[in-house]
């Protein structure tokens, strides 16, 4: 461990890892380069945004057969939302990183040595790529902007500072190669998409690999998480709790999860209003259309598997043959988000899959069940309310494929720059009512 002084503020400021050489001064929020012997000073580093990840720097947690402890984070924000990058340390020196994005973690380790690795202009999600003798299906291509940074960090970052990279993953191995270091135009689009002789992906070098696995929060024996108390002094909220603000467009209330929730939908004038920064701002204006009338209504209240559940957004989807169905997205602090699916055939619980299936064009296997093809279509949103943690915008379309085993579908969820899986399981409509009792219609 290797303890300085900051030059901006005097206050001690220590480097935990012999491979960390950014650290961010804990009280002015200086951004220190350490260059061989010496320190340097880069100025200000963003603030972090308040979130309500458990998280924070000095948590400790074991994975394996190793201890590790948190000493630093990245919050990146890109098109869709936002997550964010905590830097830890094993008790034997080896770093890794534990990426939390709405409640979804992975754990990675830097990879050398890896061959063959595509141009990040040639990836395209749901295509398979031989990496590191695995099979990996891209799940997501994106470019993202750095908004803030704590603790300390194994490469030169500031606010402004750009990642472009790409998810993979294969059963629960989770990978990404950072392309960060090979951009020459940090303005550049991403996807790429224009001509060759405009590419902004230098031939040289190779991105680096991080190859690892999605996993629980409760798997890894965390200690000194944050609790309620610490999470209503640094938010003013307490964890989970609904928050309300004003919609800048038309003035009416919108709830949401600060924090939590990037996207809200006004439900009154239908503008899309961000909600990661501190002060609401509208981003786009829908088209204003009636209130359609659903069972379950925003702030709904349910008690499922015993846990408390808040309904916080809804949108209403259509296929080419003009179907409709509705999707409710809950949330409990502990649990994290939960679908429920209300179709003309019924009702259906669904959660985004970390195990991902291995698939063909006619079936899908996860596990020791197999799934066959059932339908091949393309959903669009027609409307949207209330609180989303990915932006949804009414008009956005994503090609769906759904495989079918008994009462359980699995269903793939692809866009130009991402692919989810979600299993989904029928849930009878006596169930929904008792979940949620004198709150549904």
């Amino acid at each position: 461990m290797q303890k300085v002084s900051c030059p901006s503020c005097g206050a001690a400021v220590q480097f935990r890892s012999a491979a960390s050489v950014l650290a961010v001064c804990e009280y002015c929020k200086t951004t220190l380069l350490k260059d061989a012997d010496s320190v340097r000073d880069l100025g200000k580093m963003s603030e972090v945004l308040d979130d309500y990840s458990p998280l924070q720097i000095g948590t400790s947690g074991r994975f394996g057969n190793s201890n590790f402890s948190v000493i630093g984070r990245i919050q990146l924000r890109y098109s869709a939302g936002m997550w964010n990058e905590w830097y830890i340390l094993f008790d034997d020196g080896m770093p890794a990183w534990l990426s939390d994005s709405s409640g979804l973690y992975t754990l990675t380790k830097e990879l050398r040595g890896a061959q063959n690795l595509p141009a990040f202009t040639q990836i395209i999600p749901s295509h398979s790529y031989l990496i590191d003798n695995k099979n990996f299906i891209a799940s997501e291509v994106r470019s993202a902007q750095c908004t803030g940074g704590q603790g300390e960090l194994p490469f030169k970052v500031g606010q402004g500072w750009r990642a472009y990279v790409a998810d993979f993953r294969c059963d629960t191995s989770f990978m990404t190669l950072d392309y960060s270091d090979l951009i020459a135009d940090a303005n550049a689009p991403i996807p790429y998409t224009g001509t060759p002789d405009e590419a902004v992906v230098l031939d040289a070098g190779q991105p680096k690999v991080y190859i690892g696995q999605a996993v629980k929060l409760s798997q890894l024996k965390c200690q000194l998480l944050r609790d309620d108390d610490t999470i209503k002094d640094s938010a003013g909220k307490y964890r989970g709790k609904i928050g309300r603000l004003d919609c800048p467009k038309c003035g009416s209330n919108i709830s949401y999860l600060p924090g939590l929730t990037q996207t809200l939908v006004c439900p009154s004038c239908h503008s899309q209003v961000d909600a990661s920064s501190k002060t609401a701002e509208v981003l786009a204006a829908g088209n204003r259309m009636a209130q359609i009338q659903t069972t379950l209504e925003l702030g709904a209240s349910a008690n499922i598997f015993g846990k408390p559940y808040e309904l916080i957004g809804l949108m209403r989807r259509s296929d080419e043959e003009n179907t409709l169905w509705t999707e409710y997205l809950l949330y409990n602090a502990q649990a994290g988000f939960l679908w429920l699916i209300e179709t003309d055939e019924g009702w259906a619980r669904a959660t985004v899959q970390d195990d991902w299936p291995r698939w063909s064009e006619g079936a899908a296997m996860l596990g020791n069940r197999t799934f066959s093809k059932l339908y091949d279509y393309t959903a669009q949103v027609v409307f949207a309310a209330g609180a989303f943690n990915w932006r949804v915008n009414v008009g956005d379309k994503t090609d769906v494929l759904e495989f079918q085993n008994g009462e359980s579908r699995l269903a793939a969820e692809i866009t130009d720059q991402e692919i989810t899986w979600s299993l989904s399981t029928s849930v009878p409509a006596d169930q929904i009512r008792a979940w949620f009792g004198e709150d549904i219609k």
